[in-house]
Order: C-alpha cells, then structure tokens, then sequence
C-alpha cells in the first residue's frame, strides 16, 4: 500500500489508505475571506470539484421539482398533519412533543413548517429541500473522505457514486424521506468534527451538538458515536477506553433518543409484517442474506422498488451460505487489520449504518433502497481501496506485463468514471417512478406484485383518481393473496366502504 499522506499532499490521487493526519485551523488563507470561501477552507475541498459535484448533482435530480406528493407517508408529514400549518404556541408545542408517523423526529418536522410557511402546498418547494440537502450531503462526504483518505481522486469518485447511485433515488424525490437526509447532513457533520487524530474540546462540543441534531431529525443517528470509537480504535491507534470516555455524553443523548423513538412505536401498521414476532436469533438469519442483497444492490442496482418482499421461510441454505460467508470476510478483515485497516473499518462502519434497520427494534419493513443512503459510502470506500490491493498483488506477477506501463492514477479514473456512468445512467431511468402516486404504484404492483399492501396502495391510488370499480376489483384480487389479518381486515373495510360509496353515488 501506498504511505499515507500528510494533508498538504491531499490533492494528490493516491491510494484509498485512511490518513492519521489532521488537518490544522491555521492553513486557512489568509485576509478576510467571504463566508463561501470561509466554508471551503473548513472543509478543505478544492471550489472546483464541489462545483463539479454540485452540476452533476443538479443535472440528474431537478426533475424531482416537479413533483407531486405521494400517498406513502406524506399525508401523515405533510398534507394532513395540523402541527405544520401555523406557528401557534400549540403547533410548536406538539412539533417539540408529540410522535409523527410512529417517528420522533421534531426538527425534521420543524423544516415542514418553515416550508409550509414558504410554499404552502407546492411539492416543488420541499423536493427542492430534498434536492438542497442531497448536495450539502454529496460536498461533506467529499470533505470526510478527502481528510481521511488522502485522496481527491477517491474522494470525489466515491461523493460522486454515493450522490447519483439509483437506491438513493427513493432518499432524494420522496418528501417524506427529509429525516434520512437530515439526519445525513448531521451526521456527517460530526464525523468531520469527530473523525481525526488530535481532536480538539471545540471539535468534541461541535461534534455533540451535530450528533444532537441528527437525533432530533431521526432516531438512527444513535450509531454516531460508535463509528467515532470505531475509527479511534481501528485508525488513529487509540485505546478502546479512552474512546470509549470521549463518547459517554453522546452515548446518553442516543440512548434518550432511542427510549424516546421505541415509546413512540406503539403501533406497526401497514408495510410488511411477516418477520414481526420472530426470534432475534432468527431475524439475525434473515439480515445476514439481505445484507448480501444489499451488497448486490450497491454494485449492480436493478429492480429496485419502493418496496420489497425477501424470503423469510425455506431459506435455510441462503442463511448457511450468507453466515459463511460473512464469516469469511470478517475473519479476513480481522486478520490484516494491522497492515491495512480500511476494509474492517469500512465494514464496521457499513454494518453499524444498517444496524438501526435489522430488526432487532421491529419495524415494518426488511429492507429498502433508504437504508443505504449513507452505507453507500463505506461500501465504497471498501470496495476500492480491496480492488487497489488486488490490482497491486496482480501488477506484481509475471501476467501482468501488458500493463505494467498504464499507471494506476488512469485506470483508477476510467473505473470510476464508467461506474459513475452506468449508475447515473440507471437513476435517470428509475427516477421518473417517483414522479406521483399513479408512476410509483403502477410500477410497484408490476415489480413486487405478491405485496398486498403494493396493491393496497395502487387501489387507494385508483380511488383518488375516481376508477372506483377498478380499485375494488384489485382489493378483491389483493384478497386472493392471504394476506394476514392486519391486511385482510384493512382491505375489507376499504372494499365495503368503497362498495357503499358506489352504491349511493348519484352515477349508480
């Protein structure tokens, strides 16, 4: 592997190592720079390739300004929730207090009543929030990454994969997903706080206060503070303990978020619900087979769906493989942790990101494209910095020869570049299934069709459009499917009301 680099030298391309060199407050330039380049320097990204990631950025995903809400949890955020739709003592009372959609999440909810207050009922205002926060999110991995790895190159081509990767399509154009990014932003702005060697009492106070946000946007940013001790240990060489005492007072706020997230889940509605009940034992079987459908969905992303259906039952072989194989690859990471830790780093990482959607605190979904808006990044930053060392070992050997004389700076771009490529090209394709509840729903019931509650909301979807008949017909065929009493008992009551509405309708 390459040495690391000192940051001065983090403009260069080289390999992905995790530097253990921080970056002090006193290369700022000099004079009295305006707040744009006072931001840059903080971060210490070059203007150009963040302008570059900005027209990128911007490029793919304006058409989400267009727009509609959708009927999958935007009703309960946005168009019918009262708390949004004045700023009286009450509203703010209950944003601070109460639960939305089974959530505690008061500052993103907070961010619907600023936009309330701004674009009323325009969806265009709060996908451009989306868009808006997706971008700040893209520029601090770039910053993270470039600090840690020593690497613009790999910086940019992992910030680039992570912003234009189709699963991150349902993250940016569904309204109702602001808690995901807004917990991101925080997030990633604690770890540029957190993640390095010499770490200040400023970076730990700021470091605190952003991991406090990301917890009053969304309950998963809770594994903050063991990436923190993660990287501690693994990277800048520091004892589990003393990590471990830097992390108490974040710790608490997770915890009290966690407490205050699990009382406001009394209920578990809609989605899929098959895995509720089951053992943890059992569940950790199941995650480890989905964790390789992740692995497969980050690399070659196709089918992907608002929602998914993976196999609970007859599954055993898939579990032995999947447990087999994930033993493998710890055990691997483990063994050259001294010599090059990136890839256990990485893979802590990954799993601590997914930890907050396995199941083990029950929710009502196995997996979606959602849950890898931010394990994208460690993935990727595994991948390369694993295909480097293979590249090295096979440069090495005597088949070799015929491109010995290609440096690696070039094939590293022409990778990420045809990456970059074929993932942006899949998102321009996929994105458009987002545009209203009619495009979403018709492609789910075509996609994951043995769903009931796919086919719940595509009737719904037909009712508000006024095809009545054809939105019963579907609940009937729903009904075919077993679902289980939960769902039978919802279809039913819709099938009777709709029927009764038919019945009297003035048509009729």
């Amino acid at each position: 592997m390459q040495p690391r680099l000192t940051p001065d030298q983090s403009t260069s391309t080289s390999s992905p190592n995790l530097s253990t060199n921080s970056d002090s407050a006193n290369s700022e330039s000099a004079g009295s720079p305006s707040t744009m380049q006072s931001f840059v320097s903080w971060l210490k990204v070059n203007r150009w390739e963040v302008l570059g990631l900005l027209c990128g950025i911007f490029a793919v995903y304006s058409p989400v300004i267009r727009f509609e809400f959708l009927n999958w949890d935007d009703t309960w955020y946005i168009i019918n929730n009262e708390l949004i739709q004045s700023w009286s003592f009450q509203g703010l009372y209950g944003i601070a207090t109460e639960p939305v959609a089974r959530n505690f999440a008061p500052l993103t909810i907070f961010t619907f009543l600023i936009e309330h207050t701004l674009w009323g009922m325009w969806s265009g205002g709060y996908h451009l929030t989306n868009l808006a926060l997706h971008t700040i999110n893209a520029v601090f991995a770039y910053a993270l990454l470039r600090r840690l790895t020593g690497s613009s190159l790999l910086a940019w081509t992992v910030s680039l994969i992570f912003a234009m990767h189709p699963v991150q399509v349902e993250t940016v154009a569904w309204v109702s997903s602001r808690k995901s990014l807004l917990s991101a932003t925080f997030m990633l702005a604690s770890c540029l706080c957190w993640l390095r060697p010499d770490r200040t009492s400023r970076h730990e106070g700021f470091g605190t206060l952003w991991l406090i946000l990301g917890l009053l946007s969304k309950a998963s940013a809770v594994v903050v503070p063991p990436i923190v001790i993660a990287y501690d240990v693994l990277i800048a060489r520091r004892s589990f303990a003393e990590s471990f005492a830097k992390q108490v007072v974040p710790m608490f706020f997770s915890v009290l978020l966690i407490l205050v997230t699990m009382s406001a889940q009394t209920t578990i509605v809609g989605g899929v619900r098959g895995h509720i009940g089951a053992s943890k034992l059992w569940i950790l079987a199941i995650d480890s087979t989905i964790l390789w459908r992740y692995v497969a969905m980050s690399l070659y992303p196709t089918n992907l769906c608002v929602l998914y259906d993976p196999a609970t039952t007859g599954i055993a072989h898939w579990i032995a493989l999947s447990l087999l194989g994930w033993g493998g690859v710890g055990l691997w990471t483990y063994r050259i942790r001294h010599s090059n830790p990136v890839p256990l780093f990485c893979l802590v990482t990954w799993l601590l990101l997914l930890f907050p959607v396995l199941n083990f605190f029950p929710i009502t979904t196995l997996m979606n494209d959602r849950y890898l808006y931010l394990p994208l990044i460690p993935f990727f930053v595994g991948v390369f910095n694993v295909a480097e060392v293979c590249w090295t070992k096979f440069r090495s050997t005597e088949w070799s020869s015929a491109v010995r004389r290609i440096p690696n700076s070039a094939i590293a771009v022409t990778f990420g570049v045809v990456l970059c490529g074929l993932y942006t090209f899949r998102t321009l394709e996929y994105l458009s299934v987002w545009t209203n509840p009619v495009t979403l729903w018709n492609y789910a019931r075509q996609t994951t069709p043995s769903l009931p509650v796919v086919q719940i909301q595509w009737a719904i979807t037909l009712e508000s459009e006024g095809r009545r008949d054809l939105a019963i017909q579907t609940l009937q065929k729903a009904m075919e499917q077993n679902p289980d009493a939960g769902d039978a008992e919802r279809i039913q009551s819709k099938i009777d009301l709709w029927s009764a509405q038919e019945t009297t309708s003035p048509e009729s």
